[in-house]
């Protein structure tokens, strides 16, 4: 196989190579060739030699490690609401984080100018400067078309249409940018950092609205424009009096989603206009919050039967502002009682293990890999 630099560092990070004797297995490069290339990543930092390891006769082996804290990354989790903002290293680890009240509703422009200044301000926290930025990640809970990464036709944020984020934020900087839905990247930072080597993994997030994510072999499935996992949209018999974001009746948000829920505890004499204010109530442990947020775990569950069914999933995470065990225990009554035996005997369902985290997670990782694509690196190392 032809191996420069960048695959070799492919290799080092899949964990299929540990040590120079490896990679010279693995690759058929000769000894010399293999010292040259992994001088080469050490010079320009991507690479370190951890320290020997024991061994069983002879000299003791170094193991090659990725250098995560090579460079630094830029997260924005954009919620409806707010924004949670972040500097990670290239393992997505946080150095500093900061939250923002900022709507969605605003439209792109001011948002993305609020992310801006959000982003100078953690730079200056961390002690860091632009030069030290790799990569800056987004998400969005919206489509995101894969070719262009401009929301296509978000239900939840009018105006953002085919908005070119990329643009806007690269005026500033510099550096490879990842937009992406919010879903997708909960999913991809759940799956690295607690479910490995599960594939399929679904994702249902539950938020103000609803969404969908897929890890399939550790790639986000996306779909053809974005619209992969957007089952907040899927309509139900019987609700046709409940009328979606998206203009449409009787969807899966408009009766089992935060927001949904929020409407429902507003009419009974609460306090509540989104999925964090019925998180809240949660917490609280008020008993209308949680049969009702049970209730919408059992319409969820409906579809997410359907889902289960369609793309067999080893492991199904809930998460969002509404991931409690009210909203699991509704889930997993539906799934059990309209899924076949077969489709549900190798199936977790469980909540999410990071909770906010996620989503940064998932986008660190995206930023990374662009970061380390082989190509990128053999550029790097050549002007090196």
């Amino acid at each position: 196989m032809a191996a420069g630099p960048g695959d070799i560092l492919q290799l080092i990070r899949e964990g299929r190579v540990a040590t120079r004797r490896d990679i010279t297995e693995a690759t058929g490069l000769s000894r010399v060739t293999v010292a040259q290339r992994i001088d080469a990543l050490r010079r320009t930092g991507l690479i370190y030699e951890a320290e020997p390891e024991e061994s069983t006769g002879g000299r003791r082996p170094t193991r090659l490690r990725v250098n995560h804290d090579h460079g630094l990354v830029l997260t924005a989790v954009v919620d409806t609401t707010h924004v949670e903002l972040s500097v990670t290293n290239l393992a997505g680890e946080a150095l500093v984080v900061d939250h923002r009240a900022v709507t969605t509703a605003r439209g792109p422009r001011p948002v993305l100018d609020e992310v801006l200044a959000g982003f100078a301000h953690l730079i200056d926290a961390a002690g860091k400067t632009h030069d030290d930025i790799d990569g800056i990640g987004v998400s969005l809970p919206a489509p995101i078309d894969p070719q262009t990464m401009r929301p296509s036709s978000p239900p939840l944020m009018p105006g953002w249409d085919d908005y070119d984020m990329v643009t806007h934020l690269g005026r500033v900087h510099d550096v490879p940018i990842v937009v992406e839905n919010d879903a997708n990247v909960t999913a991809l930072g759940e799956q690295s950092s607690h479910h490995p080597d599960a594939s399929p993994l679904c994702l249902i997030k539950v938020s103000t609205g609803i969404g969908c994510g897929f890890v399939v072999g550790g790639d986000v499935l996306t779909g053809v424009d974005g619209g992969s996992g957007d089952i907040g949209h899927i309509r139900l018999d019987g609700h046709e009096d409940a009328v979606c974001t998206c203009g449409s009746r009787g969807c899966l948000a408009a009766v089992a989603s935060g927001g949904a829920i929020a409407a429902q505890l507003t009419a009974i004499g609460h306090q509540a206009s989104s999925g964090s204010d019925v998180r809240r109530l949660l917490e609280a442990g008020d008993v209308q919050a949680i049969q009702l947020t049970r209730e919408a775990g059992r319409r969820i569950g409906r579809v997410a039967s359907i889902v289960n069914s369609v793309v067999n999933p080893e492991v199904l995470v809930v998460t969002g502002d509404l991931a409690s065990d009210p909203l699991l225990a509704g889930i997993q009554e539906s799934i059990y009682e309209y899924s076949l035996p077969r489709a549900i005997r190798n199936l977790q369902v469980v909540l999410g293990g990071l909770g906010d985290r996620a989503a940064q997670m998932g986008l660190s990782h995206l930023v990374a890999n662009k970061v380390f694509d082989p190509a990128a690196v053999d550029l790097r190392v050549g002007s090196a």
